[in-house]
């Protein structure tokens, strides 16, 4: 009798420790763990470029602080009707960005497999390797080569949902998101009357 006391005892404290740990990990897609102030500092870095730029959408923009580990939600979607940021995931930066530390690098050369900072206009989509695929369009001296590199934004299988404890794949210097994150953005993008920024910064 006892020893049927402590298994149902062991039971439900591994239920309660499970719905614990549910609670303690569920995440919040619209607010950034990390530095806060700093991404709404260049959200109105955009907000202030796209007043100057109305061949863009307004709306809507997109933020990828480099800043954050990879294995962190740091690519934003950034509603200025609310100016809230109302969607985040995972997005993988180039292998060749990769350092022996935490620091990253970065490269508009062709061939390096780094990731590009600056402005980007999301173009016209079209289905190569990885699917449907978005050609960018660098908007600064640190990513006018990105049309002639190939950096395009995409997604892959390989790409995780959630968070993690490790670092993430690599790309070869494009933005790659997780597929299902990329369905969201691909919605953005294709109900959108006009091309959409993407602002990658460190």
């Amino acid at each position: 009798m006892k020893q049927k006391a402590i298994i149902i005892l062991s039971v439900l404290g591994i239920a309660f420790l499970c719905n614990f740990y549910l609670k303690e990990t569920s995440v919040d897609r619209e607010t950034p763990k990390n530095n806060i102030n700093k991404t709404l500092a260049k959200a109105e870095e955009i907000k202030s470029y796209l007043k100057k730029n109305s061949k863009y959408n307004k709306d809507v923009f997109f933020l990828i602080d480099m800043r954050i580990p990879s294995n962190k939600y740091r690519f934003f979607v950034f509603d200025t009707k609310e100016n809230k940021i109302t969607d985040s995931g995972l997005v993988a930066h180039g292998s060749g960005s990769a350092t022996a530390t935490d620091e990253l690098q970065f490269s508009n050369t062709d061939g390096s497999l780094m990731t590009s900072l600056g402005k980007y206009n999301i173009g016209n989509s079209y289905h190569g390797t990885f699917g449907k695929a978005y050609r960018m369009y660098g908007l600064d001296a640190t990513n006018s080569n990105a049309f002639t590199r190939n950096i395009v934004l995409h997604a892959h299988k390989k790409m995780p949902y959630e968070e993690q404890i490790s670092p993430i794949v690599l790309s070869w210097g494009c933005p790659m998101l997780n597929e299902k994150f990329y369905l969201r953005i691909q919605s953005v993008l294709d109900n959108s009357n006009k091309n959409v920024l993407l602002y990658i910064y460190y």
